[in-house]
This record gives C-alpha cells, structure tokens and sequence, in this order.
C-alpha cells in the first residue's frame, strides 16, 4: 500500500517515537523510509550565524547517521537533512520523493502558546498531498515526567 513514507524528526523522545511507528510499517509494506531533519535557520544578520548554522548541521548529520545504524537496521531508508522552515521543508520533501504517507510526532501544544508558536503538525496535516499519521507523545511519558 505504502512504498515511500516519509518520517520528519527533531530528536525529541516524541519524533523518536514516530520513527518506531513508521520503521515497522516501512517493513511491512517493503516501503523505503525517509527520515527527515530541518535544521531551523538563523538570524542571517548575527555575525555567528553560518558557524551556528554549520554546527547545528554538523550535528544533526551525526545524530541522522547514529539513527540510520542503531533504528533502522534492516529497514530500507535514506536520511535527509535540509534548513528552513520546518513545515515548508517537510512538504518539499513530500513532493521531492513522492511521498505516500508521512508519519511524524506532534507536540500537543494548545492554548496561547499554539497559537504563538504554531503548530508544524497542524501545517502539514492542512497543505500535505498525501495522508499524514501523527504520533501523540505517550501518556505514561506525561504521566512520569510530571
């Protein structure tokens, strides 16, 4: 049914989580897994930025490539690092690998600070092509760390 799922992650328990969700489906339907990071852009006018912004990449390079070998062993994948706006770049990247369905965490933020900061989840879920499954965190995550 599947045979391109894309998975976006920020490294948080919540996306990791996501990633456990789409890993298994990708192997069930002999689909190939993206795993997606946006690198949020710096303020181009702070003199430190292209070294922060070339850290941040460094970094998230490593952790994409720690994944690829201890996550997704045995699962057809490919990582993808790119900068921007995150929900931007997660919809590039569904049409740039034609995706069929995308599988990503959403951080449950409601209230001011939804409105506020906006909800990437939410922006995906309204402009995506294909369908998008979005991973709640766990409620015993919640419940423990309260």
């Amino acid at each position: 049914m599947f045979t391109r799922i894309l998975c976006p992650i920020d490294f948080d328990d919540n996306s990791l989580d996501a990633l456990r969700m789409a890993s298994p489906l990708a192997q069930e339907n002999k689909a190939r897994l993206y795993v997606l990071h946006v690198v949020k852009l710096t303020n181009p006018t702070v003199i430190s930025a292209p070294l922060i912004a070339e850290e941040t990449g460094r970094l998230a390079r490593e952790g994409l490539d720690r994944l690829s070998k201890e996550e997704l062993a045995g699962v057809e994948h490919e990582t993808m690092l790119r900068s921007g706006h995150a929900a931007n770049e997660i919809l590039a990247a569904e049409g740039d690998i034609k995706a069929d369905l995308v599988v990503m965490a959403t951080h449950g933020r409601r209230g001011l600070s939804r409105m506020l900061l906006g909800s990437v989840a939410e922006e995906v879920l309204r402009r995506a092509i294909c369908p998008v499954l979005t991973i709640r965190e766990e409620t015993h995550r919640q419940e423990t760390s309260a």
